[in-house]
């Protein structure tokens, strides 16, 4: 599996810990930095060249780092046709995967411990979406937003 990573200076000893351990693991890792400490660098130079990456190459997927996770979650989504999920369990790493087909899964390194990230970023990766139909028709919604603006219909009452 090819996986995208970038990050910021909050993250970078668990940036580096996740390149080897993905790379350990069999997986073409595309580091898109940051590749060396800097307590002032800011993490949408590093996020949206890695979301952009995934987004560009199909199949893919994508581990944005900071601080919280919280920023380069929102910076990531705003790349277009990507769905970055914030991450701090492997029940939500699974989850974005199921249910929300996430390409890009977002960590806190101030909240989470460098085995806990290893194993969310496995999680992630192991995790397929499930296609169900439920799942794929509000994905379907949230595209049709994203490309036309124009809202979901609302449900007629009694109808569900």
């Amino acid at each position: 599996m090819r996986i995208h990573i970038g990050g910021d200076h909050a993250a970078y000893e668990l940036h580096q810990s996740l390149v080897a351990h993905l790379r350990d693991g069999g997986h073409e890792v595309i580091d898109h930095g940051p590749f060396d400490y800097d307590a002032q660098d800011d993490y949408p130079v590093f996020v949206l060249r890695a979301a952009e990456a995934v987004a560009a190459d199909p199949g893919s997927l994508g581990v944005v780092l900071g601080g919280s996770g919280n920023g380069e979650q929102i910076a990531a989504n705003k790349v277009s046709g990507i769905r970055a999920a914030l991450a701090y369990s492997t029940e939500l790493a699974s989850l974005a995967r199921e249910h929300n087909d996430a390409q890009v899964v977002s960590i806190g390194a101030r909240f989470t411990a460098e085995d806990e990230a290893k194993q969310i970023v496995d999680t992630f990766v192991a995790t397929k979406f499930s296609d169900e139909a439920r799942h794929s028709r509000r994905l379907g919604m949230v595209s049709a937003y994203e490309n036309t603006g124009d809202l979901p219909a609302l449900p007629e009452l009694g109808a569900r």
